[in-house]
């Protein structure tokens, strides 16, 4: 059988272009360091190839929403360490108001003091993160959650709500605490708080009220202490419930100093010679007042008014009271919301920790797909370089070849 020239010169170039393909194809994995440099290399390594790079990228974007979850919890928390400071500064200079050798003009100097402590918390219940956005505003957190109403009572007028933010692809974390929940909530359990009706004549000042038997007491059940007589036919109490029963009652000496009287549960120290019909009332903290600014509100009020009556004194000493129990209200509260988002802080390293080994799993998953084993491929390299080689050869000795040279 007769081969033509052509035939041998066609069948020699097509060798030597194949030869060639194959040792580029060597050559661009090696310099781009993947193994499946297109589909065509490697079509189900590299479907999978790009679910796995979805996937990471689904990843990457939950750690850069962690990163501005955790930039929101740590300023607030920064700023709730700071309440409670402020907080802690208010009570002392309540229990030094409380000191009975103290003037009036004292006092007035303690209330200066009370109101700057007031105007900090203020600004720092608006405390925004530095772009303009308010951190206990909730999803209103484009202008101030706090504002001072006609009266001068600061109002709540941001939203109920708490902003969120996706986490991870199981977790919806809250990532800002609503201003109504730190500045005007208690925590549960937070007791009973006791203050004096505003239309008190008498002196009678109280403390407590204390818990005698947790058992007994009932946590939602307000109460109201009326005292009823005179100085010359003598005092008598009796404690009734919301319910109006009549809980207990008793005869009341004001000359005795510290009578202790004791309903449900609960216990109270009274002091000093009421008026007929002077009423306590005994509520459970969530059911009183639980407004921080109202708290010094009334306290700041009644440190700027003369005490020189014994029923201005009594006024005193029981808003007074009355204002140092609900301040520690108020600090349990913001020291429980704080603790909450020191533990949702927590949360967030424990979920970039999972998060991270995710990443590794996903990145050796893609590198066992498309990344290229460099040692297999330099040596094929070397292969495909002595196939080429051999090619080249061949095609230069077979080109030589033809009946011509023999004419």
């Amino acid at each position: 059988m007769r081969i033509s020239t052509l035939t041998i010169f066609n069948q020699s170039v097509g060798s030597l272009n194949q030869q060639q393909a194959r040792f580029n194809d060597v050559s661009q994995q090696i310099a781009s360091g993947r193994r499946v440099t297109s589909p065509s290399d490697d079509p189900q390594a590299a479907a999978r190839a790009v679910g796995v790079s979805q996937s990471l990228a689904v990843t990457e974007q939950y750690t850069d929403s962690r990163v501005s979850a955790r930039n929101s919890l740590s300023q607030g928390e920064s700023v709730l360490n700071s309440v409670s400071d402020a907080i802690t500064s208010a009570k002392t200079l309540l229990v030094q108001a409380s000191n009975g050798t103290l003037s009036d003009a004292d006092r007035q100097s303690v209330a200066s003091e009370l109101s700057g402590i007031y105007e900090t918390l203020l600004g720092q219940a608006n405390a925004t993160d530095g772009n303009g956005t308010y951190l206990f505003g909730g999803y209103s957190d484009s202008s101030a959650p706090f504002v001072k109403g006609n009266g001068g009572e600061v109002e709540y007028v941001g939203d109920s709500e708490v902003r969120r933010q996706r986490i991870d692809a199981s977790r919806l974390m809250e990532v800002s605490d609503s201003g109504q929940a730190i500045f005007q909530s208690v925590p549960g359990g937070a007791g009973h708080v006791a203050a004096a009706e505003a239309g008190n004549a008498g002196g009678v000042t109280f403390s407590g009220p204390q818990v005698l038997d947790d058992e007994a007491v009932d946590a939602d059940q307000p109460y109201t202490i009326t005292f009823t007589g005179d100085e010359a036919s003598g005092f008598t109490y009796e404690v009734l419930n919301g319910d109006g029963d009549r809980v207990a009652d008793g005869a009341y000496s004001p000359g005795e100093e510290g009578t202790r009287i004791a309903f449900e549960g609960l216990s109270m120290e009274l002091d000093g010679q009421p008026v007929d019909g002077d009423s306590i009332a005994v509520k459970p903290a969530d059911q009183g007042n639980t407004d921080l600014f109202t708290t010094l509100e009334n306290a700041i009020s009644v440190l700027e008014s003369p005490a020189g009556t014994e029923a201005e004194r009594a006024v005193l000493g029981n808003t007074l009271s009355t204002s140092m129990r609900e301040l520690d209200n108020s600090l349990d509260n913001v020291l429980t919301v704080r603790a909450s988002m020191g533990a949702r802080l927590n949360e967030l390293d424990v979920v970039d920790g999972v998060s991270s080994n995710r990443t590794l799993n996903y990145e050796q998953t893609r590198s066992d797909l498309v990344d290229l084993d460099y040692a297999a491929a330099i040596s094929e390299y070397s292969l495909r370089q002595v196939g080429l080689q051999a090619s080249q050869q061949t095609f230069a000795n077979m080109k030589g070849m033809s009946l011509f040279q023999y004419l």
